[in-house]
């Protein structure tokens, strides 16, 4: 089937979720006229299909662009339309949702195809350093924060490339740069994408982002001494990395063996961060350590917790309160809770509320979807509808105050009847190697691309 692209195209399907999918296609398909992709898949983000992956970015071979169908309908597109290879191009996936996607292709009569980091990771001219994980929600964004800080500390223009959340018009979001709030507002960017963003935007830098990489990467080039790669999910990076970083959860032990692509990080890193070892059961520290030192034995290993604070202890001690957790993390990233009840209960809430009778509209359908969801609402925002169905749930839940453990914030997107108390967290390093070492070491890895830069 696909050898008979000597006498036709093949036709292609991409199975994705808003980020790599384009990516993929962009380095590997756009331009070759022996593959036609007649098709995305969107899975995972609520309200992202139905919209085509526009010419401008597709190319000349796609003048009227490439639609995006829901995954549901993954059977269908690959029977009307004569489907021969399908691509799964996106991340966060336990090993058994894998096998029955991979399964519903071939019972369907096309062939499976995953594209490798050979095929899809550019090369840059200035030093990478990647930050990766085992599985969504594992603390990436703290790891990446406290190299960001010693890099600036030793005097290096840090520009952050963040992994791709294309949720919205794609023609605008083709290259993004966000240096302020107003950048984000300009851009109308989703919840899940400030989650990311702010962080930087308060370390006064910026972050670049969007949908064709190769001009990410030129753009950022231009700004900066040293690549961070802050990747998303459990994705491996989109440029190739000098020294990488994969951060493991100790409160989800075996994922780091167990999901896709979380083992491929866990291979491919130069050093694994266990992080929240302050949270996890006895023994799950270990566990990681025998699966991590099985699978990739040379990796430096060092164990962290996760340093969880409030500004304000006693707008939640005593109190009722309602925890708003990061979407991806408590949604496809399967984890029951996040930063947001460890600090509700670590503060002395009286009572976290049970959300779930009070849900409307989205927040109600994710805790269809995801019902290991309890005792936390989801931050999902990807489209305004969603932002006012999680503003009414939060009003309807009979709470004192709100815990957000999400990075974004909340006040500046929707208006509650409860003051919202924000929670921060940092890593510790309290086992193996330091952060600075781990950075250290980067840097002497990258030797030669500084002298030169």
């Amino acid at each position: 089937m696909v050898l008979e692209a000597l006498t036709r195209p093949v036709k292609v399907l991409i199975m994705g979720a808003g980020g790599r999918d384009f990516h993929n296609f962009n380095v590997f398909f756009r331009g070759k006229p022996e593959y036609r992709v007649v098709a995305f898949t969107a899975a995972q983000i609520p309200g992202i299909a139905g919209r085509r992956y526009p010419p401008e970015l597709a190319g000349s071979l796609y003048p009227e662009g490439i639609p995006i169908v829901p995954e549901d309908e993954l059977e269908e597109v690959i029977k009307s339309h004569g489907v021969d290879l399908v691509v799964l191009a996106y991340s966060d996936l336990a090993y058994n949702s894998v096998g029955s996607k991979l399964s519903r292709v071939l019972a369907s009569g096309a062939s499976f195809m995953i594209l490798g980091p050979r095929d899809t990771m550019l090369q840059s001219s200035k030093p990478v350093v990647a930050v990766t994980a085992v599985r969504t929600g594992a603390g990436k964004s703290s790891v990446s924060r406290a190299i960001t800080r010693v890099l600036l500390s030793r005097g290096f223009r840090v520009a952050p490339i963040r992994h791709p959340m294309a949720y919205k018009d794609l023609r605008r979001a083709a290259v993004q740069k966000f240096s302020s709030y107003e950048d984000l507002d300009r851009y109308e960017v989703s919840v899940e994408e400030r989650e990311e963003y702010e962080q930087y935007i308060r370390m006064g830098l910026t972050v670049y982002a969007g949908v064709d990489y190769g001009r990410v990467l030129m753009e950022a080039e231009r700004e900066a001494d040293v690549i961070l790669w802050d990747g998303g999910n459990n994705d491996w990076p989109f440029i190739k990395p000098d020294y990488m970083i994969t951060v493991a959860d100790a409160m989800r032990p075996g994922q780091e063996v167990l999901s896709f692509p979380g083992e491929v990080n866990a291979r491919m890193a130069d050093a694994v961060v266990i992080n929240k070892a302050d949270q996890a059961r006895p023994g799950a520290v270990e566990e990681i350590k025998l699966n991590i030192a099985r699978v990739n034995p040379r990796a430096r290993i060092s164990v962290a917790e996760s340093v969880v604070e409030v500004d304000d202890p006693d707008a939640v001690r005593g109190k009722r309160v309602v925890v708003v957790e990061d979407s991806p993390t408590v949604t496809h990233g399967e984890a029951p809770y996040a930063a947001g009840y460890v600090a509700a209960v670590k503060y002395g809430a009286a009572e976290i509320v049970d959300p779930r009778p009070y849900a409307v509209g989205v927040i109600k359908r994710m805790y269809e979807e995801y019902p290991h969801m309890e005792r936390v609402v989801p931050s999902t925002g990807y489209t305004e509808r969603q932002l006012r169905d999680l503003e009414e749930t939060l009003k309807r839940i009979p709470a004192d105050v709100i815990v957000s453990g999400t990075p974004a914030d909340l006040s500046r997107l929707i208006s509650v009847d409860k003051p919202i108390v924000r929670v921060r967290f940092e890593v510790k390093v309290v086992e193996g190697p330091s952060i600075e070492e781990l950075v250290d070491e980067f840097l002497e890895r990258a030797k030669a691309k500084l002298e030169t830069a």
